[in-house]
């Protein structure tokens, strides 16, 4: 039984504490937060303790650690966990710097302690499916991908000032989508970025909505499109074109009714935001973490992958300000 304790009790510390709780191969010991209160009533629902971060770590009773705090703690935290001897989940970014994440690698790769970014998406089902079958070859090599990533509404400018940016903070989970389904990191981007949605998101030095192309060093092209806004509900998809077909996967919808008149044919909106889409994978990207400690197997989102993720958020935020494309590299 994996003892497990998590850092943060903010509303992915929620999500998180659900899927530990609910895993027959891991039990939930000890949770903190900088706002003892909050610690105090996750732990009075999930069962467990409410102790300092500090008190957790340093627990040889405790074998992982789930980091879900604010990105600008991510980096320290990973250090004293596996110091500390301690298996650990973060959660994305890596941190809010390119750098930081960097020297974090190297000092993480130092204690040899199996580290993991909480990428969830990559363990969405039709995601899964879609990979495998690319994988399988069944529409041949892929040529051009696309993904779009739409959230109902804006979050609050307060958020959105600590957030490190649309880039790093939303468009990450799509940068890491592309290693994902490319199984490669591109040579180069181009982001167009702008703040049409919300005024005050620009007023704070941030975009509300912004596409970036990527090259790869084979040709082939990726354009991820992301927007703080979108009036239907939380639009998710991904579409792969290949040599010898497409595949595409479409948004979870609110139900699977379809009505069909004289007047049209219509449907349910999409799911309405991250909890209700993604908890499914929330709870497989858990298993398999659980899987990866307890048989000594590799992690299957690694901190390099979290590294290459944030570095193309760097590329994309330097390209849209200064308006010309970035290579990778440079940054």
């Amino acid at each position: 039984m994996l003892k497990v304790g998590l850092l943060g009790a903010g509303r992915i510390g929620w999500v998180h504490a659900k899927a530990i709780t609910a895993h027959g191969g891991s039990t939930l010991v000890a949770v903190s937060d900088f706002i003892p209160e909050s610690a105090q009533k996750l732990a009075a629902e999930y069962g467990c303790e409410a102790r300092s971060t500090d008190d957790i770590i340093a627990d040889p009773a405790i074998d992982a650690i789930l980091i879900a705090t604010s990105t600008d703690t991510h980096s320290d935290l990973m250090e004293k966990a596996t110091a500390a001897g301690k298996a650990v989940l973060c959660e994305k970014p890596v941190d809010l710097s390119l750098e930081r994440a960097r020297a974090c690698q190297r000092v993480v790769a130092e204690t040899g302690q199996p580290v993991m970014i909480g990428f969830n998406r990559r363990f969405d089902p039709s995601f899964g499916a879609l990979k495998a079958a690319l994988d399988a070859g069944e529409i041949g090599k892929a040529e051009l991908l696309s993904i779009t990533s739409f959230d109902p509404a804006p979050p609050p400018v307060a958020y959105v000032k600590v957030s490190g940016g649309l880039f790093r903070d939303m468009m990450i989970h799509d940068f890491d989508m592309s290693q994902f389904i490319m199984g490669a990191t591109p040579v180069s981007l181009t982001a167009a970025a702008t703040s049409i949605v919300d005024p005050a998101i620009g007023e704070a030095g941030d975009v509300d909505t912004a596409v970036v192309t990527m090259t790869y060093a084979d040709g082939r092209i990726a354009v991820i499109k992301n927007s703080r806004r979108a009036a239907y509900g939380y639009d998710q998809r991904l579409e792969v074109l290949g040599a010898e077909g497409l595949l595409q996967a479409q948004n979870m919808l609110e139900n699977l009714v379809v009505k069909s008149t004289k007047q049209g044919v219509t449907g349910a909106k999409p799911t309405f935001f991250f909890l209700e889409r993604y908890m499914p994978a929330y709870t497989a990207e858990w298993d398999s973490f659980v899987t990866a400690v307890t048989k000594g197997t590799a992690m299957p989102v690694t901190l390099q992958d979290g590294v290459n993720a944030l570095a193309m958020a760097e590329a994309a935020t330097l390209s849209a300000k200064e308006g010309k494309p970035v290579r990778i590299e440079d940054v």
